[in-house]
């Protein structure tokens, strides 16, 4: 008898798919090595919910499903993580996959943001704002000993609050346990990112001192000779004296 492959490399569920019998697909919102995202609708409550759809060779044995699973319960307090609810399993093509039910959190993902912005950037000003944000949940989740690993403008949600910012991470990257490095990268990774608000290479150049104090050209060894954690980060943030 032939095996069915489990080979997915893409699901594209159709606007209306009901998933487990419990939830009603209504769009994609995202894609990634791991699987797909999308929200849905419980059809009993109207509740709306994300679910991470994983590619079942990229969940083998249930691990990145676990992984994902335990380390949003164990940062539920944190407030750049999405809350976890439960799983769940369903037949795609005769091929059993599961899902991982969370909050649907408002916003946009952080480069289509940027996109829309005039000149597809940040003024400096508003950028420190969003690193403030950004290195503050961050610094909540190390302190949890824990760290995000794959911090980019594609796993940050986005949403303006009057003259600051509201962000939620996506995509922990599963690089096995916690160490000092990984939070490190995490340091250079927020810095790199407030490079690429304001404007990335074209634009560094002509970066006040405010920024280029922070993104030290990208150089790694720079950034954590300054900035060794990210509560040394956040706190620069809320004590530097302008320079204009």
């Amino acid at each position: 008898m032939a095996v069915r492959s489990t080979k997915i490399d893409a699901f594209n569920l159709p606007v209306g798919r009901i998933i487990a019998g419990k939830y009603v697909v209504e769009a994609l919102l995202g894609a990634g090595w791991e699987g797909e995202v999308y929200r849905v609708t419980e059809v009993r409550t109207g509740i709306r919910r994300a679910a991470k759809v994983f590619f079942p060779d990229r969940n083998l044995r249930d691990r990145a499903l676990r992984f994902y699973a335990t380390k949003l319960e164990r940062l539920q307090k944190c407030s750049m993580v999405i809350r976890y609810h439960h799983s769940e399993s369903f037949t795609y093509r005769g091929v059993p996959v599961v899902a991982l039910v969370s909050e649907l959190v408002e916003g946009e993902i952080l480069e289509d943001f940027l996109l829309r912005q005039p000149g597809r950037r940040l003024h400096p000003f508003e950028a420190l704002h969003l690193l403030h944000a950004l290195v503050s949940g961050v610094e909540e989740i190390h302190l949890q000993k824990e760290y995000h690993g794959d911090l980019h403008d594609r796993n940050v949600l986005v949403q303006r609050r009057g003259i600051g910012f509201e962000v939620k991470l996506l995509d922990f990257f599963h690089w096995g346990r916690p160490s000092r490095a990984n939070m490190q990268d995490d340091v250079v990774q927020l810095a790199r990112l407030l490079y690429d608000a304001v404007g990335g290479p074209e634009r560094y150049s002509r970066q006040p001192p405010e920024i280029r104090t922070i993104c030290c050209g990208l150089r790694r060894g720079l950034i954590l000779r300054k900035f060794p954690t990210a509560s040394h980060l956040r706190r620069h943030l809320e004590s530097f004296a302008w320079a204009g």
